[in-house]
């Protein structure tokens, strides 16, 4: 509003101007008091009622969401663990047991995807520790679930063949079961040892027989040792029957296979001996599950009769042999030449 001043010459109101400066401060002191107001408005707003601005609110509202949903996800990931490892458990104490196969390692398992600065990267980009957490259990969770299907496939791949679990386990004695050719001498388990003395644990069963005694696979499977030595446990042989199993013929005094040799239960496979350590002629035959010995009297039946037992080498002898064509077979053989 003009400042009107009486003059007293011209005796009328005239508009008196001030200095310029006058204007300015007056412009500098409303905007210095608008902002004065908004602060007090602020401080207000903020600090005397506690209350958050329009965008805080909106922000914590967004939080809570996210915090909801890394919540839900984590109970989930709870849910999903839990049904994977009864899934692992029942892998390692039911399929895997059956059929002799291995388990994986504890911490295979557990290892982390990556290494420890795969997440370094989320970090960086601000993300919580809780989010980093949830990203990491995925990410294992999802390493689980591939090594477990892939473990899944291999045993499914040997239950095709389960058919064949029953002639591939060790189920018969490894020399023809008539007692007036062999007498049995150390059992399993610990006994005084007969060369250096002191106990100790004998891995096997020992079969007390002359020097030649044929030696017959007690089970089908591939030989993967045909060793001749003259110490420990001289010439032997082991044979792997897959689904866990392996047999072990020692003292041998020949041995009738190779490595690599696929043999059959009834296949004559070497002789009695006394090579390496030890102090008569003697077969020395071990069963193996997983690497472990177990007595050998769990995997035969000695009460199997001599007359049974020749059968079945015979019927295996007669397998082994090349089939003779007939004639009929031979003239197709000349025609299609």
């Amino acid at each position: 509003m003009p400042n009107y001043v009486f003059n007293p010459i011209t005796l009328q109101y005239e508009v008196h101007e001030g200095p310029r400066w006058h204007r300015s401060a007056r412009i500098v002191l409303a905007v210095v008091a608008a902002a004065g107001l908004c602060w007090l408005y602020f401080w207000i707003y903020t600090s005397a009622l506690g209350l958050d601005l329009p965008k805080t609110m909106r922000l914590k509202r967004e939080a809570a969401e996210w915090q909801s949903k890394l919540y839900r996800m984590d109970r989930k990931l709870d849910l999903y663990e839990t049904s994977l490892e009864g899934i692992e458990d029942r892998d390692d104490r039911v399929y895997r047991s059956i059929y002799g196969l291995s388990t994986l390692p504890a911490d295979a398992r557990s290892a982390t995807l990556g290494g420890t600065g795969r997440y370094e990267a989320l970090e960086a980009e601000g993300a919580g520790p809780e989010l980093r957490h949830t990203v990491r259990r995925m990410d294992n969770l999802v390493k689980r679930s591939y090594m477990q299907s892939m473990l899944l496939d291999e045993v499914h791949g040997v239950s095709l063949t389960a058919g064949d679990m029953v002639s591939h386990i060790p189920g018969v004695p490894p020399i023809i079961p008539d007692r007036s050719m062999f007498h049995l001498a150390s059992p399993f388990g610990r006994r005084i040892d007969p060369v250096y003395g002191g106990t100790r644990f004998h891995e096997g069963q020992d079969f007390a027989a002359q020097a030649g005694t044929p030696v017959f696979a007690t089970g089908d499977g591939v030989v993967v040792k045909a060793d001749f030595k003259f110490t420990g446990y001289g010439n032997e042989i082991i044979i792997d029957h897959g689904f866990g199993y392996r047999t072990r013929y020692a003292h041998l005094s020949k041995i009738g296979v190779a490595v690599g040799t696929h043999v059959r239960r009834g296949d004559e496979i070497g002789a009695v001996g006394s090579t390496g350590k030890s102090t008569g002629p003697h077969l020395h035959y071990e069963v193996l599950y997983r690497g472990t010995p177990v007595n050998p009297w769990q995997f035969m039946n000695l009460d199997m009769s001599a007359d049974e037992y020749r059968a079945m080498v015979e019927s295996r002898r007669k397998d082994a042999l090349p089939r003779k064509k007939s004639s009929l077979e031979l003239l197709k053989d000349r025609g299609s030449r």
